[in-house]
């Protein structure tokens, strides 16, 4: 293993050659790290329970393996700006300088048909809250 490392090292990447189906597995192995933007939605909305910064929300956000933010931090300020509009959630100035955002009325609304949608649509979820799925 150690030897091919090294003769990979001598190698530039345009030399490298791949099947087709290494390709695709590849490509399916990015798709599935990629959350949607119904999944990103509810965890911000989830995350938004408690008053955060930005700043808490982005590193929750990246714990839960979400990583449309990473070196776009502006994009997830983009987002909460339009969750503002909406009155989904709300913001405030608080005495240490930093602004926290918190979750409304109208988002725990939201949040709540999200997530029974989000159960409906996941079989194994419904089926291990129903009991059909059992450990030994």
């Amino acid at each position: 293993m150690e030897e091919r490392l090294k003769k990979l090292g001598k190698k530039q990447l345009s030399e490298l050659k791949f099947t087709e189906q290494h390709r695709k597995n590849i490509y399916r192995a990015i798709d599935r790290e990629q959350k949607s933007d119904e999944e990103i939605l509810i965890a911000t909305l989830q995350l938004l329970n408690e008053k955060r910064t930005g700043f808490e929300l982005l590193q929750l956000l990246e714990g839960r393996n979400i990583k449309k933010f990473m070196n776009q931090e502006g994009s997830l300020y983009l987002l909460l700006h339009e969750l503002e509009l909406k009155e989904w959630i709300a913001s405030l100035w608080a005495d240490d300088h930093l602004k926290y955002y918190y979750l409304q009325d109208k988002g725990r609304k939201v949040l709540m048909k999200a997530e029974e949608k989000q159960q409906k649509n996941s079989p194994a979820l419904k089926d291990l809250l129903g009991g059909d799925i059992l450990y030994e």
